[in-house]
């Protein structure tokens, strides 16, 4: 840090204050002490006497003037005085600095940062500071996206509301207003209505999952479970579809039993969205594959499919919720969006993670969990 021009001026002024004021002083003393030596013989004689049987160095010299180690002692008491008040003067225009670079920053300026380095605790304050004011920049970013992203979720929970309800409150006006021809319009009607309230609870209650799981702190029921057995129901259950799509389920578990700490409800729902998602998006797949591995303290669960591949611009913004590969944002896949997104979610409460690969062979899912959790997480 430098001084000004006028810190400079001013501590040279205070330097040459106190050394005049210590000389001042120090010749004071030296005549007290002489005056109170010259007026008192016992003490004359005393000093000589001293003087003559002390010896000093290797060529025993004689000391010849006390006022001589007076006034080197006076010296140096006087340079560490000029040295702590000089210092001490310097430490404080050190703390205004500091404290100016704070209002600056106080005032909005935000992206600044005090520059300077010190040496001691002063270096502790600016590191304090400035590690203080990253931490807030860091909150406020944080706010503004939980702001965006809440104002995103209702625009978009908005739009996906809006579609089935306008055809629903269509169809269904056309019922009321008598606007049919036969009883076999009405039930094309009210199928259509029907069908379009069936996607709207679909993607309330995949919005209400979504919440849930978002929540800090959000509840989760850890317990031993059988992953065999949790993906040998989960590939039980959809069977009929498979068969009726014609397309091989099957699933893996290595070693058998393999237990692991999971709240099993919410585990299910993971698996279960992978599956579906195979199911909606992997249009021509043979097969989708589950294959669960323990390696070491780690489970390795795959979730695969010979389906359509996810384009490559689409993978890193896979589990972002409401997104869809598809470019337009169609509903005939009947999905809301937010399955991977709820994948993702109840895998970060498992401190696990998931990631996507996907080529002209192969789409897999790899989740990847811990075989216990850690309740200090």
């Amino acid at each position: 840090m430098k001084l000004t021009g006028r810190e400079k001026s001013s501590l040279i002024l205070e330097g040459v204050v106190t050394v005049i004021l210590l000389l001042l002083l120090n010749m004071a003393v030296i005549v007290i002490i002489q005056d109170a030596i010259q007026s008192n013989p016992g003490v004359t004689n005393g000093i000589f006497m001293i003087k003559q049987s002390l010896r000093v160095g290797p060529l025993q010299a004689q000391i010849w003037s006390y006022q001589r180690i007076l006034i080197a002692f006076l010296a140096v008491i006087d340079i560490w005085v000029v040295w702590w008040r000089l210092r001490r003067r310097y430490h404080l225009y050190q703390m205004d600095h500091i404290i100016a670079e704070l209002h600056y920053i106080a005032q909005g300026h935000l992206d600044h940062r005090i520059p300077f380095r010190l040496k001691g605790n002063q270096q502790h304050v600016i590191t304090s500071v400035n590690a203080l004011v990253d931490s807030a920049v860091r909150s406020m970013d944080d706010e503004r996206k939980i702001e965006k992203s809440k104002d995103e979720l209702i625009t978009n929970v908005s739009h996906d509301l809006r579609t089935p309800l306008t055809s629903i409150i269509g169809y269904l006006g056309l019922i009321e207003d008598k606007q049919y021809r036969s009883e076999e319009d009405i039930l094309k009607y009210t199928h259509t209505a029907y069908e379009k309230a069936k996607q709207m609870k679909t993607l309330v209650d995949d919005l209400f999952e979504y919440t849930k799981v978002q929540q800090h702190g959000a509840p989760v029921n850890i317990m031993k479970i059988d992953l065999d057995q949790l993906i040998e129901q989960l590939t039980a259950s959809f069977e009929l579809e498979a068969q009726h799509r014609g397309i091989e389920i099957t699933s893996s578990v290595v070693p058998n039993p393999l237990m692991i700490e999971a709240d099993p409800e919410k585990l299910g729902r993971v698996f279960n969205n992978l599956v579906s998602n195979a199911f909606k998006y992997g249009n021509g797949a043979s097969y989708i594959r589950i294959d669960a591995r323990q390696e070491r303290d780690i489970v390795v669960v795959k979730v695969a499919n010979d389906g359509t591949p996810i384009p490559e611009k689409s993978l890193d913004h896979i589990f972002e919720r409401f997104y869809r590969a598809e470019a337009s944002r169609s509903r005939a896949t009947g999905g809301t969006g937010l399955g991977l997104a709820i994948v993702k979610s109840i895998v970060d409460l498992h401190h696990g993670s998931v990631r996507v690969t996907s080529n002209d062979d192969e789409t897999v899912f790899i989740v990847t969990l811990p075989l216990k959790q850690d309740k200090e997480k």
